[in-house]
């Protein structure tokens, strides 16, 4: 985007990920709106940032307060010598360096009408009521779209009036659903089968296109039909009776439609409010907050300043409510709840910021672009699981009293004995990406790790561009730092007393010398903000043998999840899983795609079998010696194919020029594209039918058609331009980028003519393929060819879009699809879909990471009672909010010992000091008595990871060194404990399964 406003191009190297939710067309119209954020304490600066880094046309900062310490509890862009400056003029260079495409401006005066017109939307946050009220009809009566947020404590509004019209065009952010159809009905209302391989997936009310379809053609290209759905494979649309007959094939897509959706105003919503629920166990709640937000505006206006005298605060809730009619007015007030908010009405939490402000600045998102669902218009929040669990803990006044420190807001809420507790804790945050910024910020605000206490960060990645727009602490001067040592100095800017250390490892089994028994020991608990579902489950391994809590959480463009994991209370990380993803059949990628995702990962295969698996089987400049010994291992006919593969790339198709790079790419292309489709169509013709009689080429089958090769076909000299490129790069050949000069090489290259061949058999099922492996390479001998050791090999393409890696797959892709008459995929879809990427926006982050902290809370204070946690789940897009108890740690062994019933979970295991009293160490012999004695079990086998340790009985020898002997493997200094699984018998003689043994050794 253009640095002065202008609509422009998208920086698609900044903003990928957020293109990946939003869309080009939304982030275009966020390009044209100009947007007013008043009021820069906590809540505000979050909203800013959330809302620069998104991509806006400009952006306006403005407050009349100055910087008091409470800010400082939430404010990350605020230092203490800003103290009793405006926080709106201090903020705005520190927010302007977020985004160089988002102009941001200061502004101190009053907001008069005339001054509200230049913008599109406008946020109001630490405003009064009267202030709401004035400005938010002169919004609705101007068309410029209001958002109101608030939080008090642990408490949080947020209010949205988009004027009287607004027009939404993806109420759910989801990719639009296809199937394949298998029959149409001619009736009154024509009822549609899709093929029984997967459920269509469809709702009542969607609106679907036909193509492709056979026989009844009216269908073809008519404007977009609504359904009704019959079952999970079935729906109904218009009138076919009149429609010719059906014959086979054809799609369903579904169609987004735009929905009209009307706001009431800020005033007339008031009386007639309606309420988004953000957690099912809380349903009254809103109604109870409605009132009591404004009878605490109420307070503020007769007494200028946060209230504590709650009774006050009560007797004008009660006058709120009587004045009130309709759903507005409360039968009944909660005084309790009530109370609470009055007294923590002056807190300011970083938590709840983060959250209210991450949905805050979504709504700015959808305000701008009319790309998902907006909150229709009031949302409440409260987090009072977060207090102290007994009822008789009261913090007093005095304990709650500010102290002129920059934890000010926190105290108010939670008073002083938790802030000394936050400052001692060790704290494991394992990644520094997009949720390891916004917890260090958190971190930083909430005052963890602020005294005897440390955060250790680590992460082993360094800084991208694309990162920048939801990674705030990172800036485009910090492009190829290392994010981990980047991050802890950029917190350290916002509160200079956090202790913290960033280390560049990566977490598992290969740095368990630095991440150790003592290391974890000493920990408090561990955050995992990471990106891959392997390294969240070692953690999970790791904070489970520690029995350390754990933090988890993450994200998926505007959906997040937030789950706790703590010992002995809560089931773990690992003890539920997705679903593993559905793979493609073999065949399908081979011979029958249907689907652009299909030819895709086609391309993905080819790129990495001509261009990334030869260097993963040779090193640079030398013959891997355990190729061939790997090789021949391989299963069915995949040893020939590998060293086939092998010596065409160092033999018979070695290129020794340019020329002969492009030479090679375009009779590859003439294989991939011509001869091959040309010999499956001479195997299955297109008339060809089944054995029942059916047409081969029908339902997922598509008929492909061969493509001929034209230097006028800009997609076929993509494929050229980039496959010779990369061949050259691999052989250190001097490449180009000039097509004419590719064309005019491509006049010299012969292409043999190509005949089908009669007897080439083409599996039509994985189940084929795989019979037909199982019975190819037992008797076939691989013989090495002798020249291959000799020869010079530097093949190694980055896997990357700077290097043709993104060329070629967009073009072999787009190839394949037009063999099969597939509609193709631009770039930015097929990098996305190709490239496996995880959409990602700051807004969601944000929301999930406030709600990870307000656990970190909860955690530090000790909660014990399973109901005061909550895992979550959001949806920012519908909007949808599910708050849940975590689900209660299993029990997964039971055992009767001297007539006692022991219950075993995840978390238990036996504890056993290998070290005697007399100083020796434990004999195996020892071991097996103290388990008979002890325990009434009788071990019959014993094993040490791989190892198994009973049947190497040596009576004489201790534990460590029968595990020393049997592993073939030293100790580590850094082991002090070591485990061993067991199998037992009880007293009466039956198999009993038990837990592991912790046995400790140092």
């Amino acid at each position: 985007m253009a640095k002065n406003g202008n609509v422009a191009e998208i920086d698609e190297g900044l903003y990928s990920r957020q293109l990946y939710v939003l869309g080009h067309d939304a982030m275009k119209r966020m390009q044209n709106s100009n947007v007013l954020i008043s009021g820069l304490r906590g809540l505000g600066v979050e909203i800013a940032k959330n809302v620069i880094l998104g991509g806006v046309k400009s952006v306006t900062l403005h407050d009349q307060g100055v910087a008091e310490w409470r800010d400082l509890s939430s404010q990350f862009y605020l230092r203490e010598e800003d103290l009793g400056k405006n926080r709106a003029e201090v903020s705005q260079n520190r927010l302007a360096e977020l985004n160089s495409y988002v102009p941001v401006t200061s502004y101190t005066g009053a907001l008069t009408n005339d001054y509200l017109t230049q913008f599109q939307v406008v946020v109001l946050t630490n405003s009064t009521l009267d202030e709401q009220m004035h400005i938010g009809d002169f919004c609705h009566s101007k068309g410029i779209k209001l958002i109101i947020a608030d939080t008090r404590g642990l408490f949080g509004q947020l209010f949205c009036d988009f004027g009287d019209e607004m027009m939404v065009y993806d109420t759910n952010g989801e990719q639009p659903l296809s199937a394949m159809i298998s029959m149409i009905t001619k009736d009154s209302a024509g009822v549609v089968t899709c093929l029984d391989e997967a459920r269509h997936g469809f709702e009542t009310g969607d609106h679907v296109t036909f193509m492709e379809v056979q026989g009844m053609t009216e269908l073809n290209g008519c404007p977009p039909i609504e359904i009704k759905v019959l079952g999970p494979y079935t729906f109904s649309i218009c009138d076919t009776s009149s429609f010719s007959d059906y014959v086979r094939g054809g799609i369903v897509t579904q169609v987004k439609m735009p929905k009209k959706v009307a706001f009431k105003s800020f005033s007339s919503s008031m009386s007639e409010p309606e309420f988004l629920l953000t957690d099912f166990a809380k349903f009254d709640r809103p109604g109870q907050l409605h009132v009591g937000f404004q009878a605490l505006h109420a307070f503020e206006k007769k007494h200028s300043r946060s209230p504590k005298p709650w009774n006050q605060v009560m007797a004008l809730a009660n006058d709120v409510n009587a004045a009130q009619s309709g759903p507005a007015k409360q039968d009944e007030l909660d005084e309790g709840l009530l109370k609470k908010l009055s007294c923590m009405a002056a807190g300011d939490l970083a938590p709840v910021n983060a959250f209210i402000g991450g949905l805050a600045a979504q709504e700015v998102m959808k305000a701008c672009t009319g790309k998902f669902m907006p909150i229709m218009q009031w949302l409440y929040f409260d987090a009072l699981e977060c207090l102290p669990e007994a009822e008789e803990t009261v913090l007093t006044e005095e304990e709650c009293m500010p102290r002129s420190c920059r934890y000010d807001g926190q105290i108010a809420v939670f008073g002083s004995k938790l802030q000394d507790l936050l400052g001692k804790q060790r704290y494991f945050l394992v990644g520094a990406g997009a949720i390891g910024c916004e917890l260090l910020k958190n971190f930083a605000m909430m005052g963890l790790a602020t005294g005897e206490g440390e955060v250790i960060v680590t992460d082993m990645d360094t800084i991208e561009k694309s990162n920048l727009n939801r990674q705030f602490l990172f800036r485009p001067w910090d492009v190829t730092k290392m994010k981990s040592e980047t991050a802890a100095a950029a917190v350290k800017q916002m509160n200079p007393s956090i202790r913290i250390t960033g280390h560049q490892n990566r977490v598992g089994p290969d740095t368990e010398r630095i991440y150790d028994d003592d290391f974890f020991e000493n920990l408090d608990g561990v955050a995992n903000a990471l990106d891959n579902v392997d390294a969240r489950m070692y953690m999970d391994r790791r904070c489970v043998y520690y029995r350390k809590p754990l933090l988890e959480s993450g994200t998926l463009g505007t959906k997040g999840n937030v789950q706790v994991v703590i010992p002995f209370l809560t089931e773990s990380y690992s003890s539920s899983q997705d679903p593993p993803e559905k793979s493609i059949p073999i065949c399908t990628l081979k011979n029958f795609p249907n689907a652009i995702e299909h030819t895709l990962q086609w391309a993905r295969d080819e790129f990495e079998g001509l261009f990334k698996q030869p260097v993963e089987n040779f090193g640079v400049n030398s013959f891997n010696p355990k190729f061939m010994e790997r090789t021949l291992k391989l299963p069915g006919a995949q040893p020939l194919e590998v060293v086939e593969a092998v010596y065409k790339s160092l033999v018979s198709e070695y290129p020794r020029s340019w020329e002969q790079c492009v030479a090679w790419a375009r009779n590859h292309w003439q294989c991939q594209y011509s001869n091959n489709i040309r010999q499956l169509l001479h195997n299955f013709p297109p008339d060809q039918l089944t054995s029942s009689g059916a047409p081969f080429w029908s339902g997922p089958k598509r008929c492909p058609h061969p493509l001929e090769f034209s230097t006028s076909n800009d997609l076929h000299m993509d494929y050229i331009v980039a496959a010779a490129n990369l061949v050259a790069q691999a052989y250190g050949l001097q490449g180009s980028t000039d097509r004419a000069d590719v064309a005019k090489v491509l006049q010299d290259v012969k292409v043999p003519e190509f005949t089908p061949k009669s007897g080439v058999k083409i599996h039509v099922s994985d189940q084929e393929l795989q019979s037909a492996n199982a019975s190819v390479g037992k008797e076939q001998r691989v013989i090495l060819h002798p020249s291959l050791d000799l020869m010079c090999f530097a093949l190694s393409p980055k896997d990357d879009d700077t290097n043709f890696h993104m060329d070629f797959i967009v073009a072999a892709s787009n190839l394949r699809a037009e063999n099969y008459d597939i509609p193709p995929a631009d770039r930015h879809k097929s990098k996305l879909i190709a490239g496996k990427i995880i959409p990602a926006i700051a807004t969601t982050t944000a929301a999930v990471v406030g709600l990870v902290c307000l656990e970190l809370l909860k955690i530090v204070q000790g909660h014990k009672k399973l109901e005061s946690y909550k895992n979550g789940f959001m949806n920012l897009s519908l909007p949808f909010f599910a708050f849940s108890e975590p689900i209660a740690t299993l029990l997964i062994y039971g055992l009767l010992l001297q007539y006692y019933e022991i219950d075993w979970t995840l978390w238990d295991r036996f504890e056993v000091k290998g070290i005697q009293p007399s100083g020796e160490e434990m004999t195996l012999r020892q071991f097996l008595d103290y388990f008979k004695n002890e325990h009434k079990l009788e071990i019959t086998m014993l094993s040490q990871g791989v190892s198994m340790l009973y049947s190497f009985f040596m009576p004489a020898a201790n534990m460590t060194e029968i595990v020393t002997k049997v592993s073939k493997k030293k100790l580590g200094k850094h082991v002090k404990a070591l485990v061993f699984e067991l199998c037992c018998n009880d007293i009466t003689d039956e198999d009993v399964e038990v837990p592991y043994v912790r046995y400790t050794i140092r």
